[in-house]
C-alpha cells in the first residue's frame, strides 16, 4: 500500500508543466542522432527519436490485438544525469502494455544527460501513450510549451512538409532543479525562524537599500529583491539520483507547477528526544509533532499557506511549571508557551494540537492584505517589545502598504482571556486588538517606526468596534471618544541605523501610560509605564564569513502592559504579546551564530533580573501582567526588580545540519543551563538550576522560546 501511495503521490509531484526551454542555460537530453543538431531543434529531434524507437519496438500484445483495444497508456519517465532511461509510472489497461513498455524503455540507449547551465541534471517528462500506435498527434508549436495544441491525423496524413515529430502524443516536461522559484517570488510569508531570518539579515540591511525589516513575518518577495534565495537553496544541493533521495535531501514531497499555478505539500516533523538532569519523577523529555504543510499560489496575486500540527510532549521541569501556572480555567492542566492549549497525555505530557495559516492577496504592487491565523513580530531584535512571536497563535486581519521610503502595517487581532475570573459561560472572553506600525527610511543609514496599539473588549455586545478599522488615525483619540475605559493604548518608537553593510544598531521605546509630570518629574511613580531596548547586530564578525553576533539589552518598567480593566491587559491566552517575562524585568542578550554549507551553530546567553509577587493575593508588585494595578503597594518610588528579586541565567547551545534546505529540516542537538535564583522561595517561584540536553528532528518554520 505504501508504494501505491507514493506512486500516487509522485505522479501528482510530477505532473509539472514545461518553462523557461528557450534559454540557452537548458539543454534536453541527447540521442546520437541527435548530437549535430542546433539548440532550437533540440526538443523536437529528442521527441522524434525517441518516438520512432518506440514505434519500431513496440509489439502489441496479442491480448490489446484481439480485442481491439482503443485508449492510452499513461507514462512517466526520467532522463537522470547519467542519461539512463527511468520509468516512474504506469497506467494502463491491461498489465501486459505495462510489461510491453518496460521492456522497451529498459532497451532504450544511454545518451548524453540534459544539463542546466552546463551541470547534468535529471529530467522528466509525461506522456500519454495512445493505443492503436498508427493513432498519431501533430505537435504544433506555439509561444508556450505549455500550451502545445495537438491535432489528431492518421499516420498516413503526416507528410515530410510537416513538423518532423511524428510524435504519439504530447510530452509535459518537468524540470524539478527549476522548481522552487515560485515561492521565492511569492507573497508567501517566511517563516518566523531566528536562525532563517539571521541568514539574509545582512544583505537585507546593506546601506543604501531601502528596505524596512522591522514588520515581519517578511515575504519572500520582498527579501529576494537583495538575497537570491533560490541561488543560496542550490547551494547547498546534494547530487542524489534516486527519486527519494531527493525528495529526502532536496526537495519539497509533492510539487505541481503550471504557469498560472503551483503548490507544494510536505511532511514536517519536531521529534526531540531530551534529558532533564534535575528532574527525578521521569527519565527523558520528549516532543513528537508530525506536520502536514501546504502552500502555493493562483497566478501572480494570491497566496496562501497552511500548516496542521499534531503534538505530544513533555519537557524540562521548570518548562512543565510555567506551562502549568499559565493554564486555562477549563479545557486542559496547561498552556504550551507559543503553541496552545494543551491536554494530558501519558505520564506528565501534554497533548496540544496546533493549527496556522493564512491568505495572502497583492491587488496592486503597493498592497498586500492578509487573513490567517499565526503569529507577528515587530522589531528589529531577538526580542520585541511591541509586538513579539511570543504567545500561541490568534486570528488577525493584516494589510501592509509600501511605498516610495514608506512601509505602513495594520493589523488587527482577534484574542483571548482563558482565566476563570473572567471567563464566559461556554467560551473564553473575548478581546481584540488594533495596532498599526509606521516605518519610515530617512535616510540611506537611517530608519524610524511610530507604533500605536489599542486593546478594548467585548463589553456591552460592543464586538468589534469598527472605529479601529480606520487605519489612519490615532487610537488614542478613538480611546477617549469611545469612553475613558473603552481601550488600552500603547505607543511605541523603533529606530535602526546602519554603521556600515556589516553592523547596526537598533531599538525601541515604548510607552503605555503617558503623564509628563510623571515621566519627567524624577519621583519613580508606577505610573511611568515604559520599556526601553536597544541592540547591535554584527555580520561576517571579525571578517570571519557567516559568524553573526548581537547583544542587546531589554527592559519594562513595573505595571507595563497591564491595566486598571484586567482583561485589558497586553496579552493572550496567559501570554504576553510583546515579551514573554511580562513586566518589571531588565535583560542582556548575548547570541552568536554560524553556518557552513549546510552545517550551523548558535551560542545563547541571557542573563536577567525580574521581580515578582511574593504571593497571588498579595501587593502585586508589576510583574505579573494579568493583576489589577490596584494591588500596588506605593505610588512612588517603584522601579525594576522590586518585590522578590530573582536574577536568572540561561545560556543554550546548538549544533546542527539542514537535511532539506526546501523545507528547513534540520538535524540537530542542544544543551541548556538554566538558573534561576529568587531571593524568596515561594509556590509560584522557587530556587532551580536546570541541565537539559535536547537531541532531534525538526522543521523549522515557528521559534520555540525556552528562556523564561
Amino acid at each position: 500500500m505504501k508504494y501505491t501511495l507514493l506512486l500516487i503521490f509522485t505522479f501528482i509531484s510530477l505532473k509539472i508543466f514545461a518553462q523557461d526551454t528557450n534559454t540557452t542555460s537548458e539543454v534536453y537530453p541527447e540521442f546520437e542522432a541527435c548530437a549535430n543538431v542546433d539548440f532550437s531543434n533540440q526538443a523536437s529531434c529528442f521527441n522524434n527519436t525517441l518516438i520512432n524507437y518506440i514505434k519500431a519496438n513496440f509489439e502489441m500484445p496479442e491480448i490489446v490485438r484481439e480485442e481491439n483495444y482503443r485508449g492510452q497508456l499513461t507514462i512517466i519517465f526520467e532522463v537522470d544525469e547519467e542519461g539512463r532511461f527511468q520509468l516512474i509510472y504506469m497506467d494502463a489497461a491491461y498489465d501486459e502494455l505495462k510489461e510491453e513498455t518496460q521492456r522497451v524503455f529498459e532497451s532504450l540507449p544511454v545518451l548524453k544527460p540534459a544539463t542546466y547551465n552546463g551541470r547534468p541534471i535529471h529530467m522528466q517528462f509525461k506522456m500519454p501513450l495512445q493505443i492503436p500506435l498508427d493513432k498519431n498527434m501533430i505537435v504544433q508549436p506555439v509561444e508556450q510549451e505549455d500550451e502545445i495544441e495537438l491535432e489528431e491525423k492518421n499516420s498516413g496524413d503526416i507528410t515530410s512538409a510537416e513538423t518532423e515529430t511524428n510524435s504519439l502524443s504530447e510530452y509535459e516536461k518537468i524540470k524539478s532543479d527549476k522548481f522552487g522559484s515560485p515561492r521565492y517570488t511569492s507573497q508567501i510569508n517566511i517563516p518566523l525562524s531566528h536562525e532563517f531570518y539571521s541568514r539574509f539579515d545582512a544583505e537585507l540591511n546593506e546601506i543604501g537599500t531601502n528596505t524596512h525589516s522591522a514588520s515581519k513575518p517578511l515575504m519572500f518577495a520582498e527579501v529576494n529583491k537583495y538575497y537570491d534565495f533560490e541561488a543560496h537553496r542550490d547551494e547547498m544541493l546534494q547530487d542524489r539520483k534516486t527519486l527519494a533521495g531527493r525528495k529526502l535531501w532536496n526537495e519539497h514531497l509533492i510539487r505541481f507547477q503550471t504557469d498560472d499555478y503551483w503548490f507544494t505539500l510536505d511532511p514536517g516533523f519536531d521529534l526531540q528526544i531530551g534529558k532533564d538532569f534535575q528532574q527525578t519523577d521521569y527519565d527523558f523529555t520528549y516532543n513528537n509533532t508530525r506536520e502536514l504543510i501546504v502552500q502555493g499560489g493562483l497566478g501572480k496575486k494570491f497566496n496562501f499557506y497552511s500548516v496542521i500540527y499534531e503534538n505530544q510532549g513533555r519537557f524540562a521541569q521548570y518548562y512543565n511549571r510555567f506551562a502549568e501556572s499559565i493554564r486555562p480555567s477549563r479545557g486542559g492542566p496547561a498552556i504550551v508557551p507559543g503553541r496552545g492549549i494543551a491536554k494530558t497525555f501519558m505520564d506528565g505530557g501534554y497533548d496540544y494540537p496546533v493549527a496556522e495559516g493564512y491568505l495572502s492577496f497583492t491587488p496592486s504592487e503597493f498592497i498586500n492584505i492578509q487573513f490567517g491565523h499565526g503569529n507577528n513580530f515587530i522589531g528589529d531584535g531577538y526580542r520585541s517589545l511591541l509586538l513579539s512571536d511570543n504567545p500561541s497563535p490568534y486570528p488577525y486581519l493584516k494589510l501592509n502598504t509600501s511605498f516610495w521610503k514608506i512601509k505602513y502595517t495594520n493589523t488587527w487581532m482577534s484574542l483571548r482571556d482563558v482565566r476563570p475570573e473572567v471567563t464566559d459561560e461556554g467560551s473564553f472572553r473575548t478581546k481584540y486588538i488594533a495596532n498599526h506600525y509606521l516605518s519610515l527610511n530617512i535616510s540611506k543609514r537611517l530608519n524610524l517606526g511610530f507604533f500605536e496599539s489599542v486593546m478594548w473588549e467585548n463589553d456591552n455586545d460592543r464586538g468589534f468596534d469598527l472605529n479601529y478599522l480606520n487605519p489612519v488615525i490615532f487610537y488614542r483619540a478613538i480611546e477617549f471618544a469611545t469612553g475613558a475605559d473603552g481601550g488600552n493604548a500603547i505607543i511605541g518608537l523603533t529606530g535602526k541605523y546602519k554603521i556600515s553593510n556589516q553592523a547596526y544598531t537598533y531599538g525601541q521605546w515604548l510607552i503605555d501610560e503617558f503623564s509628563s509630570s510623571d515621566i519627567f518629574g524624577g519621583d519613580g511613580s508606577w505610573k511611568n509605564k515604559l520599556g526601553f531596548q536597544l541592540g547591535l547586530k554584527y555580520f561576517n564578525a571579525f571578517k570571519v564569513e557567516n559568524l553573526y553576533l548581537q547583544a542587546e539589552y531589554n527592559q519594562a518598567r513595573p505595571y507595563t502592559y497591564s491595566h486598571n480593566s484586567i482583561t485589558l491587559n497586553y496579552a493572550h491566552n496567559n501570554q504576553g504579546m510583546a515579551h514573554l517575562w511580562g513586566a518589571n524585568f531588565r535583560e542582556v542578550v548575548a547570541i552568536a551564530r554560524y553556518k557552513k554549507d549546510r552545517m550551523y551553530g548558535s551560542a545563547k546567553f541571557i542573563y536577567g533580573q525580574r521581580g515578582f509577587d511574593l504571593s497571588k493575593s498579595g501587593d502585586n508588585y508589576g510583574q505579573d501582567i494579568y493583576r489589577t494595578e490596584e494591588d500596588r503597594p506605593f505610588e512612588n518610588g517603584v522601579k525594576i526588580g522590586q518585590g522578590n528579586t530573582t536574577n536568572s541565567l540561561y545560556s543554550e547551545l546548538e549544533a546542527g545540519y539542514i537535511v532539506n534546505p526546501s523545507t528547513n529540516l534540520k538535524l540537530f542537538a542542544s544543551f541548556i543551563y538554566r538558573d534561576f535564583n529568587p531571593q524568596v522561595n515561594t509556590s509560584a517561584n522557587s530556587e532551580i538550576s536546570t541541565t537539559w540536553i535536547n537531541f532531534g528532528l525538526r522543521t523549522d518554520i515557528f521559534n520555540w522560546y525556552f528562556d523564561y
